[in-house]
């Protein structure tokens, strides 16, 4: 029996694309046990997926932070006698605990190429007509290294599960009122619609007395402007601080759409099966990161000879002005939600 250890340590939505590719791994092989090394506050993303799926977490601020706390982390990951090692993040730390294990033979190991070499050219030669491989199907060529051969068989996170929206309280789904996420933020301004357009967007769906609109967020600075819009338009509702992973994984899967940036909650929603409309500035799609399963037509965004200029989105804007964002309309962006929900209405 295969004793696989998983290691993805951040960010949020590269753990959740990883997601896909152990739950089809461990359903193709029910005999062997898949271990996914993560942060905490990610391993929920795992927990009830397949009976042979577990997760260790790594704490890289207390238990596990400097020296000391990695070798305290390679010293339990020996202790649990793994035959494979699947290193899907490959950065310093996982280099590390990987070169710990060169002795034991015995031991398997295999890591992401992460096609940096491929992005740098895209960025270079804006040929976004031949999109790079997805992350997912990255993800999924480390273990086929490792010689685990499969299909990625994963639909949604409460597939063959029982929804139970009670847990949700007052904004369960009641009635046929349209619901709809919008996710204004990202980590690097070069992935983030302005703000004021945005506000202009959540003004025209919320007019909408057919509507209900969900605010998602993290940070206190994005819970006071998303608290601010709620307050501020009619049948909008500010969801930052209030929900654990579980229940707002519950709350997306219950939404009609959803409207994001190239960040977590495309990735998420993603999970969930929930149809994306998303916001592509500095970045692009085809860098692989667009969300599984999400259809191409519902990516918002205007082509620009400059555009993409980052992998990532942290760089900053060679013309001074993002017009990658800037030019992009409110409009645009509820034309595109309304085409979702229609789509979504008749099918």
């Amino acid at each position: 029996m295969a004793k696989v250890l998983v290691i993805r340590l951040s960010a949020f939505g590269d753990v959740a694309m990883l997601v896909p590719v152990v739950y089809s791994a461990a359903q193709a092989y029910p005999d062997s046990r898949f271990i996914v090394l993560t942060r905490k506050p990610f391993e929920s993303l795992f927990k009830s997926l397949t009976r042979n799926i577990e997760t260790m977490t790594f704490d890289p601020r207390k238990e596990h932070k400097g020296i000391l706390g990695l070798l305290k982390l390679k010293t339990r990951i020996k202790k649990r006698n793994f035959t494979h090692i699947a290193d899907t993040h490959d950065v310093i730390r996982t280099k590390i605990i990987r070169s710990s294990l060169l002795g034991f033979p015995q031991i398997k190991t295999a890591h992401i190429d992460k096609g940096r070499s491929d992005k740098k050219k895209l960025i270079l030669s804006k040929d976004t007509i031949h999109p790079l491989i997805s992350t997912t199907e990255r993800y999924k060529q480390v273990f086929q290294e490792l010689g685990f051969d499969f299909d990625i068989t994963f639909k949604n996170l409460f597939e063959g599960k029982q929804a139970d929206y009670s847990i949700l309280g007052d904004w369960r789904p009641k009635g046929t009122k349209r619901r709809i996420g919008i996710a204004p933020f990202a980590r690097h301004e070069g992935k983030i619609y302005p703000l004021e357009k945005m506000e202009k967007a959540v003004e025209m769906l919320s007019s909408n007395p057919d509507s209900q609109l969900f605010l998602f967020g993290g940070s206190n600075k994005e819970k006071r402007i998303l608290k601010k819009w709620a307050e501020t338009y009619p049948n909008t509702i500010c969801t930052v601080g209030k929900l654990f992973l579980q229940e707002e994984l519950l709350l997306i899967h219950s939404l009609d759409a959803l409207v994001s940036m190239d960040s977590a909650n495309m990735h998420l929603a993603s999970l969930v099966e929930t149809p994306v409309v998303s916001i592509w500035g500095a970045t692009h799609p085809s860098f692989g990161f667009y969300g599984f399963g999400q259809d191409l037509e519902n990516a918002v965004q205007i082509d620009l000879e400059c555009r993409p200029c980052s992998v990532y989105g942290n760089k900053p804007c060679a013309r001074k002005d993002y017009a990658c964002m800037n030019w992009i309309e409110p409009t645009t962006i509820v034309e595109h939600i309304e085409a979702v929900l229609k789509a979504t209405k008749e099918n």
